[in-house]
């Protein structure tokens, strides 16, 4: 059996994050290492409303197939809140409604990638986003992100000497590192993109998380032709809903349909039309301003927490929003090796090397600060600390 599966499946590893959840369903464990929002502000009570008014009011048509871009009631709503909140005139024929943003970059991938192609990625980057585009095994190209953004003289370089066909970014608050490109460094990097053929993938799924400074500019205001903008309901609703879009220029979207009509025929159009009478029914921005107050508090009771009981040689960053932040160790001090002593004293975390496409092993580790409680957090990084301090 073995040899009948395709190349391509047996060259894409596991989710190496999903590994490290199958060990911290153990109760006892404190897990910084999935990427999950904090269950106690699902809206549960108002989806349970929406559920049961819109099977009232379309009984039998709400089981029905849908279209294959998704309901116009809801991606109408998304247009309206890019006018609203980033100035962009969105139309809705440019809005494709996804299976979570996670099958926009399979979708992505799917339209763009021939096997040896060329594609840039952030380094570190968003693992998800690696394992999607590794299916249609391009070449990757890793461009160094820091505080600030993206390695100018880096890009450049890749750029001058290869044809990307991609350009893969995650500008706010990224996954995994926390930190948010900077206007001027997206200005420069849309300058570096925009005389070649390079389609930016802007994946914003943390953009409204924000706790502290200001909205930065867009590539798609930049570089509206060569931009597509992906976004999540998971991080703002609900996860389950596995509900994201997609907004790509008309000559991308219409390939992108049949993409999309080759995967699934249509994203669950039941999902779609409850999260709708609930946006519908609800102030969303609300919803939004109660989980940011948490989530800053969080964070920063982490950073606190870290000064607190981390060797001072140890850095890390100071997100402005999302779910995550980074620690480094000193150079030579493996976060593999850290792991393991970790999970001995019951606290999880995920290491870096899954976030680089070319490295066996790094000194850096994402800690998710978004899905455990400030005593919780303060006893987890109390153990953490006391991990590192026995490695050196």
């Amino acid at each position: 059996m073995e040899n009948a599966f395709s190349d391509r499946i047996t060259d894409v590893p596991k989710s190496f994050i999903r590994e490290i959840l199958k060990v911290t369903l153990d109760p006892s464990i404190i897990s910084f290492a999935g990427g999950l929002p904090n269950r106690l502000f699902f809206p549960v009570k108002a989806l349970q409303k929406a559920a049961y008014e819109v099977f009232e009011e379309e009984g039998g048509d709400l089981l029905q197939y849908a279209n294959s871009e998704g309901y116009l009631g809801l991606r109408q709503f998304i247009a309206d809140r890019y006018r609203q909140q980033e100035g962009l005139e969105i139309a809705v024929e440019d809005i494709l409604i996804t299976t979570g943003s996670q099958q926009g970059l399979d979708l992505l991938g799917k339209t763009f990638l021939n096997e040896g192609d060329d594609l840039i990625i952030e380094e570190p980057g968003y693992l998800g986003a690696i394992q999607a585009f590794a299916m249609y095994r391009p070449r990757f190209h890793p461009v160094p992100v820091s505080e600030g953004g993206m390695d100018l003289a880096a890009l450049g370089k890749v750029l001058g000497e290869r044809r990307p066909k991609l350009l893969y970014t995650v500008t706010n608050f990224q996954n995994p590192s926390g930190i948010s490109y900077s206007d001027a460094n997206r200005r420069a990097v849309a300058d570096l993109v925009r005389n070649s053929s390079c389609l930016i993938i802007q994946d914003d799924p943390y953009g409204d998380l924000r706790f502290s400074g200001t909205r930065k500019v867009t590539f798609k205001q930049l570089l509206p032709a060569n931009t597509v903008l992906l976004g999540s309901f998971s991080k703002t609703v609900a996860p389950a809903l596995r509900l994201g879009w997609l907004v790509a220029p008309p000559p991308v979207m219409d390939k992108l349909i049949i993409a999309k009509q080759a995967a699934d025929l249509h994203t669950n159009s039941l999902a779609q039309r409850i999260l709708y009478r609930y946006l519908c029914d609800n102030d969303l921005d609300a919803h939004i301003a109660t989980i940011i107050r948490q989530y800053g508090k969080q964070k920063n009771a982490m950073i606190a927490a870290i000064e607190q009981y981390f060797p001072a040689s140890v850095q890390h960053t100071n997100p402005e929003g999302g779910m995550f932040l980074w620690v480094s160790l000193p150079a030579g001090v493996s976060s593999m090796t850290l792991f393991e002593a970790a999970i001995r004293k019951k606290v999880a975390f995920v290491p870096g090397t899954p976030f680089y496409v070319d490295r066996k092993d790094s000194n850096t580790f994402r800690l998710n600060f978004s899905c455990s409680e400030e005593p919780t957090i303060k006893e987890g990084i109390k153990r953490l600390g006391e991990s590192i301090r026995e490695l050196y």
